[in-house]
């Protein structure tokens, strides 16, 4: 574990303040900078005035942000937040990347950790800093982390026992730029794999095994034929042999089972856990928020709010997962510009799309030609509008496809006005269930 004798820290929110706390119970010196209360003009003087040892950075700074140009060519080395924290762990570790899908990868197997009897803890970008996770939990047997591409940018000697990639779809291309680029930060996650260590990787991404140096132990998941663990009909198989039942749980589809759910058998059996102790906590498991989220039925109508589908791939599999007549709300603050690639799944399931923010325009130009497209402009308007067009036996499925911070601060503030809109519509009258 190397320590440090001054740190600087690069913003303060929460894994800032983590890293902080963390740092200075170390006995180091620590220097907070963030864009909230210090300039270009500040950077400079305190690189002038002082030397350090490292620089945590925070996931929000890019590696072209100025400041980061400032202290690399002060010869600053650069630490992410989460390597920190995770410097300080004694146990093993599980680390999860991908585009789509990693907070509930995440959820599900340290809920199977704990299930086996396990001392497991979540931490990264799931919400909770890395070095929050632990400070206070510091004899865990596992820690389960979920790894944005932001937080790999930084990681120098990040290592897990079992690193995962789960999908690298189009994402974050305004931070990195081109799909190879994102693929390559992705692969970050295996750089320091030692040769016991699970390098899990899905079926159909085997090229991002070209973008890590040396041998590693690779193994494939998916749907096809050929891969190490291969989802089919509800259940996990390795060869020809079915070894984890997903029937009638949350996995139990094409799409999460074909993911999440074949990752997972991969997972279970590299950290000793059972494929039946598997296998139950995929039955206990319950949504995350604003993922596929159902929150009722109203007169016949169910509604289902899936904000955290903020690219077009999560749209993509919240339909997939929903079903058919669908009254789609999407749009926001846009990430891509190639609507075209959801057209045929939104001709096979959806009835009419009501479009919202930024994207509006764009997505009924896109669309309006395979499922009628209404420019709503709000939420709000959209969830009248879809209301009013749909019937007993239809969905209503919150899916924007867009981030949110066009006309909220998080996908968490879209989903719950999504939330707010439907306890009014059922407290007005209509009989929910």
């Amino acid at each position: 574990m190397k320590t440090y004798d001054a740190a600087l820290i690069l913003g303060y929110g929460r894994s800032g303040r983590a890293a902080e706390r963390m740092l200075q119970a170390e006995v180091c010196e620590t220097i907070v900078l963030s864009q909230e209360t210090a300039g270009d003009n500040d950077v400079s003087m305190i690189l002038k005035s002082k030397r350090f040892d490292v620089c945590i950075v925070s996931p929000g700074f890019g590696l072209n942000h100025p400041w980061i140009n400032a202290i690399e060519n002060a010869g600053i080395p650069l630490l992410s937040e989460l390597e920190l924290g995770w410097s300080r762990h004694s146990g093993k570790t599980v680390a999860i990347t991908g585009s789509n899908g990693k907070s509930t990868a995440v959820k599900l197997v340290h809920e199977s950790l704990l299930l086996a009897g396990k001392k497991s803890a979540i931490g990264g970008n799931y919400g909770i800093p890395a070095c929050e996770v632990v400070m206070e939990n510091p004899d865990l047997d596992w820690l389960v982390l979920e790894v944005s591409s932001f937080q790999l940018e930084t990681v120098c000697s990040f290592r897990a026992d079992v690193a995962v990639v789960l999908n690298v779809l189009p994402n974050h291309l305004d931070r990195h730029e081109t799909m190879a680029c994102y693929r390559q930060t992705k692969a970050r996650i295996f750089e320091n794999s030692a040769t016991g260590d699970l390098c899990l990787v899905p079926a159909d991404l085997r090229e991002i095994k070209k973008d890590v140096e040396g041998e590693r132990n690779w193994l494939t998941f998916g749907r096809s034929a050929d891969a190490d663990y291969r989802f089919d009909d509800g259940k996990v198989f390795q060869g020809n042999e079915a070894i984890l039942d997903l029937s009638c749980t949350l996995f139990d589809s094409p799409t999460i089972g074909g993911c999440t759910g074949a990752a997972a058998a991969g997972i279970a059996q590299a950290c000793g856990i059972s494929f039946l102790t598997m296998k139950q906590a995929a039955k206990d498991f319950k949504a995350l928020p604003h993922r596929i989220q159902r929150l009722g039925e109203i007169d016949g109508i169910t509604y289902i709010n899936d904000s955290k589908a903020t690219n077009l791939a999560a749209m993509a599999t919240a339909l997939l997962a929903t079903g058919e007549n669908i009254h789609l709300i999407a749009g926001g603050l846009p990430k891509e510009s190639d609507y075209t690639i959801v057209k045929e799944i939104l001709a096979e399931r959806v009835r009419n799309i009501y479009v919202i923010g930024q994207a509006s325009r764009d997505m009924k130009m896109a669309w309006n030609g395979v499922s009628p497209c209404v420019e709503c402009g709000t939420l709000d308007r959209a969830f009248a509008t879809a209301r009013n067009a749909a019937g007993s036996g239809d969905f209503i499925l919150l899916s924007p496809g867009c981030a949110s911070f066009d006309q909220f601060r998080s996908f968490e503030e879209r989903g719950a006005r999504f939330e707010a809109l439907f306890r009014e519509l059922k407290q007005a009258g209509g009989e929910a269930s």
